[in-house]
């Protein structure tokens, strides 16, 4: 029995110390974001994929349209 109520006290004081650690004002100031906030969210992060993946793309074509023809032209080949 006295095995049980340490493990009950131990338990008590692990959730009374929620929030109180280096993360709890985080844990405090959070919140669920509204659909308007989750909405912008999704587009911005959309579009920051898309410009991403657009560049990478564009590296690819260079490296594989444009640089045969430089090293062409420096007499590399």
């Amino acid at each position: 029995m006295e095995k049980a109520w340490d493990l009950q006290h131990k338990i008590e004081e692990r959730e009374s110390r929620i929030g109180k650690g280096k993360y709890g004002r985080v844990f405090k100031m959070a919140r669920k974001p509204t659909d308007e906030e989750y909405a912008k969210t999704s587009k911005i992060t959309g579009a920051g994929i898309l410009a991403i993946g657009g560049l990478g793309f564009l590296i690819f074509l260079l490296a594989k349209q444009v640089a045969p023809w430089v090293a062409e032209m420096l007499g590399l080949f």
